[in-house]
């Protein structure tokens, strides 16, 4: 007839020599029972917390990715995040069907990068560009070589990039999605390469879009499920796919021929000078930023040269074809969700 409190617990428990703690579990659990009972269950509240607790809903409203002014009322914001990832309701987005699904890292994106994944498709989904070309892939890769002597080459790639067909596109990363870039196809047809620009340096912007250039060369993510590419940087020797590390092989030749990086390294070891580096840069046409970027990775240390790792961020954005972030926010028709 009484509720049982922790005083009554303590009068049980010395009247039947029982610990109190007995008592409060038994009144807990009969409580529990006679709330399951008159509770209807809501399958919404277990949707949400999935959705929230996977997804930076807040920073994609204030993205301008969710077409919400904010949290109050949740029916609109999963409204909004099924028309972002082109589905019919909130509970069809796919990673909430696998919640509970433990993969191994790196096996499969997060739902953080899957988002950033669909903002990039949408963004290339509306760019107008000549069909595609993989012959003119080629040849675009020896131009883009030519510009690796100086800065201002970054902002002459983009162009490059459109006359064969494929979609450049630039998104500032979300907060904890940890990307560099990705490459993906729409429709099977139509490559995109998609970039962060979160490493503003040289050596980081040419040696991810020659990455992602390789992908598209190989068809890679064509036929399955795009992985983004978290941490290019730090994977040149890691156990990677196969696919990865040709990726990674093509990008590091790229910005310094493999045999010549060998050979200096070899040569200078352990003393590397300034001269030597800008010496050695000058004579295979590349700016000393991706000399010292492989460099670095080779000795271990990421605090010489530092000031001939250049930003350029500025400059990729002024000549590419799509743009959103950094406080632009690239107008997605809705219809381009459900690419």
């Amino acid at each position: 007839r009484k509720p049982i409190t922790a005083f009554t617990a303590l009068m049980l428990g010395e009247a039947f020599d029982v610990e109190p703690r007995t008592f409060l579990d038994a009144k807990t659990r009969y409580d529990l029972t006679v709330a399951r009972a008159s509770t209807v269950p809501d399958h919404k509240r277990a949707l949400r917390a999935a959705l929230y607790g996977s997804l930076p809903v807040a920073e994609m409203i204030k993205r301008g990715w969710l077409d919400v002014d904010g949290f109050e009322d949740p029916e609109k914001v999963e409204a909004a995040l099924a028309r972002f990832f082109g589905v019919e309701s909130a509970d069809k987005i796919p990673f909430i069907a696998h919640a509970a699904k433990k993969t191994e890292q790196g096996a499969e994106a997060t739902p953080v990068q899957l988002a950033w994944l669909g903002e990039v498709r949408s963004v290339a989904s509306m760019l107008q560009l000549p069909r595609y070309s993989p012959a003119a892939v080629t040849t675009a890769v020896k131009k883009l070589e030519s510009l690796l002597v100086s800065l201002e080459g970054v902002s002459k790639a983009a162009p490059i990039l459109t006359e064969c067909g494929i979609r450049f596109v630039i998104v500032e990363s979300l907060s904890t999605a940890k990307i560099d870039g990705v490459c993906t196809w729409l429709n099977d047809m139509h490559p995109v390469i998609g970039m962060t620009l979160r490493h503003d340096r040289i050596d980081n912007f040419w040696f991810v879009l020659r990455h992602e250039i390789e992908h598209v060369l190989n068809g890679d993510g064509r036929r399955k499920p795009a992985r983004v590419d978290v941490e290019l940087e730090g994977t040149l020797d890691a156990n990677v796919s196969e696919e990865e590390s040709r990726a990674n092989a093509a990008a590091s030749d790229f910005c310094v021929p493999k045999e010549s990086m060998d050979s200096f390294y070899l040569k200078k070891n352990p003393f590397y000078m300034k001269q030597d580096v800008l010496g050695f840069a000058a004579a295979h046409k590349r700016h000393p930023g991706l000399v010292v970027g492989q460099l670095q990775h080779r000795i271990g240390r990421f605090d010489r040269f530092r000031g001939y790792l250049h930003k350029v961020r500025d400059l990729v954005i002024r000549s590419a074809p799509a743009v959103d972030g950094w406080g632009n926010v690239y107008p997605v028709a809705e219809s381009a969700r459900t690419q």
